[in-house]
């Protein structure tokens, strides 16, 4: 599975990097600190999953979202943020995210989703004679 990082701060991308890093099945493509930057990559990487925070230079992670599913991308979002409101929640669901996580209350949650995605990924890849 091949994950695309994105936020501003060096300390969530070096602890997302450490978690997700050592995943077997898990190839972290890139690791961004604007939205700009992020979407280029999205574009040309082709990621399964972006793990992308709300508040970044240039383009938010919401903007970067927006575009990218209005190109009707299989590319999964997981917005990590500081902003965990209702408010920003029920904003990137209406885009498009997959899943929206804060990152005070549920960091530890982002490896479980990734475990479920890598078994799902494994079983439909699973040949049946």
């Amino acid at each position: 599975m091949k994950i695309l990082l994105a936020d501003d701060s060096q300390l969530i991308l070096d602890r997302l990097q450490e978690m997700l890093g050592n995943c077997c099945g898990v190839e972290i493509v890139g690791s961004l600190k604007n939205g700009t930057d992020t979407l280029r990559a999205i574009k040309s990487l082709l990621p399964d999953l972006v793990i992308i925070d709300i508040n970044m230079p240039g383009l938010t992670g919401l903007q970067v979202l927006d575009e990218v599913k209005k190109e009707n991308h299989k590319t999964k979002f997981m917005v990590l943020t500081f902003y965990a409101s209702n408010y920003y929640r029920k904003k990137a669901m209406k885009l498009g995210s997959d899943y929206f996580f804060s990152k005070v209350d549920d960091f530890e949650k982002v490896s479980g989703v990734v475990d479920k995605l890598l078994f799902k990924e494994n079983s439909n890849n699973k040949i049946i004679n």
